[in-house]
């Protein structure tokens, strides 16, 4: 298995900047979270907006991943 490209430390707009193609995965989680996660926690790491939010920290790691590396991003 490959090291990972994106950590939970890392800031969203790091990997914005350096992915684009994970915004989608991003705003796919703004319902979930109740905010646009990149208008409110563009500062914050991927684990501290996911403690905050109550998402899946491994499952939005793992697509974010996915939309890194060329996937579809958002699964739903």
């Amino acid at each position: 298995m490959s090291a990972r490209r994106i950590t939970a430390d890392m800031a969203l707009l790091d990997v914005v900047a350096a992915h684009p193609a994970t915004e989608a995965v991003f705003r796919s989680r703004d319902g979930a979270a109740g905010v646009c996660l990149l208008c409110t926690a563009l500062f914050d790491s991927i684990e501290v907006v996911a403690t905050r939010h109550g998402l899946d920290l491994e499952a939005l790691l793992g697509e974010l991943e996915n939309a890194a590396a060329g996937g579809s991003g958002s699964t739903g």
